[in-house]
């Protein structure tokens, strides 16, 4: 494993911790449940379909880099945190991890992620994967949600599909801290 690589790893931990029903959990079993998203998101295949973009303003003031909605299925692009995003890696000097160009394409590799969850087949092997076991019947199991795995997951495969340098997960955060500073000035 790199620097780099951990790094992001306990990025993804700490996502997973801030999350509430992650309160009180063993942080060992967090940095699993992390681990295990981060590789099945970086093996995902999501379909290559087509996938209907549409690109607005307003994701700023809202929070938000990028949406997927299911019903029609739309990948919401929001241009002002695009160009936010672009802008605090070039004063960041994060290049050579993220290339120009290449949030708008993680963004859309990332909803195209989280639209491949939506199947019940995909979010069961993840299910499987995770091992949470909400409850036991003899040799049978039901495994329950890990509340933010998707979003590491759908992170490592946009990472992967994009062939960033670092997880996306950095940029967010960074992004998320420089907009909060810009916005109480």
């Amino acid at each position: 494993m790199t620097g780099d690589h951990d790094e992001d790893l306990d990025l993804a931990v700490r996502l997973l911790a801030g999350t509430p029903t992650h309160e009180g959990r063993d942080p060992l079993m967090l940095r699993q449940w992390a681990l295990t998203a981060e590789e099945f998101g970086s093996r995902m295949a999501p379909d290559p379909g087509p996938v209907r973009v549409v690109e607005q303003d307003g994701g700023l003031a809202a929070g938000l880099l990028a949406r997927y909605r299911s019903r029609p299925p739309v990948v919401e692009i929001y241009v002002d945190t695009v160009d936010r995003a672009e802008r605090l890696i070039a004063e960041r000097d994060w290049r050579h991890w993220f290339p120009v160009g290449s949030v708008r394409a993680a963004a859309l590799a990332h909803e195209r992620a989280h639209a491949w969850l939506h199947h019940a087949h995909v979010r069961a092997e993840f299910k499987r994967a995770l091992g949470h076991t909400a409850l036991r019947l003899g040799r049978r199991r039901l495994y329950a949600h890990v509340a933010g795995a998707d979003e590491l997951a759908a992170h490592a495969y946009a990472r992967a599909a994009c062939g960033l340098g670092r997880s996306p997960l950095l940029l967010t955060e960074a992004l998320a801290a420089a907009v909060s500073c810009e916005s109480e000035k």
